[in-house]
């Protein structure tokens, strides 16, 4: 026992301080793109034209980018001859609204708290109830990490349980596809009034690479009323944290 106690002080505080400070992210991580806001003249098609998803255009405003279809590999900015696309260190990428998610030069996504009514049901415990539709388990991971010590969700009285009946909302990963949509309905249906629905990663979102499959859906858009949008292929679990806390009206850095 011992041993054990003098183990556990020489390892110290394994908890992150987020959201008092924001800890170190991966060498490699790309968090929030930002676009020049000079216009392409003449126009070309070098980045949009490598995006697997489609998730960067030109229209009569000028470009754009849909973080809900990015699937941040980063071909755009390594394509682009002008640097018109730089992908930033900024973990913050959800947005209340799926149209939030589209990006102009110099705008960005943010997150409203949700109403006064179910903000004072949920702010000190929210339990969601993970669906699992169609997803490669990149994003299930992450959600399963933010359970772990580094993270430790439930200090802020966030919990994944395993029955609607038990949840306050539902947090769906994976494109939706067809084999899955009724069970994802049914799943939202059995969660108690009021509720929330929070589509977690780029597939959840809007189907990401699979959204022109013949069996894929758009993800949960079409058919939840969601309340939070956290794009990412997969979101890093500090961009799902933030937008989590953010939704319930906690200050994030």
């Amino acid at each position: 026992m011992l041993d054990i106690l003098a183990e556990r002080l020489r390892q110290g505080r394994r908890t992150v301080a987020f959201p008092e400070s924001v800890p170190d992210l991966p060498p490699r991580y790309r968090g929030l793109p930002t676009l020049a806001p000079q216009s392409c003249d003449p126009p070309c098609a070098s980045c949009a034209g490598v995006c697997p998803t489609g998730a960067l255009g030109r229209d009569a405003d000028g470009l754009y980018l849909d973080l809900g279809r990015c699937l941040f590999c980063g071909a755009c900015e390594a394509a682009c001859p002008r640097g018109m696309v730089t992908f930033t260190r900024d973990h913050r990428l959800a947005s209340s609204t799926r149209q939030g998610l589209v990006l102009r030069p110099g705008l960005r996504p943010a997150v409203a708290p949700l109403e006064p009514g179910r903000r004072r049901l949920f702010a000190r415990s929210l339990k969601l109830r993970e669906i699992s539709a169609g997803g490669c388990n990149a994003c299930e991971a992450d959600t399963n990490v933010l359970t772990t010590v580094v993270f430790d969700l439930g200090r802020f009285g966030i919990d994944f349980v395993a029955s609607p009946r038990h949840a306050d909302g539902v947090a769906v990963t994976g494109p939706v596809p067809r084999n899955m949509l009724a069970a994802t309905l049914s799943t939202f249906a059995a969660v108690p009034d009021p509720r929330v629905a929070v589509a977690i990663g780029t597939c959840a979102v809007s189907g990401g690479l699979f959204a022109a499959g013949p069996e894929a859906a758009e993800g949960a858009t079409p058919h939840l009323p969601v309340d939070l949008f956290i794009p990412g292929c997969p979101p890093h679990p500090l961009t799902i944290l933030d937008g989590l806390l953010r939704l319930l009206g906690m200050k994030t850095p």
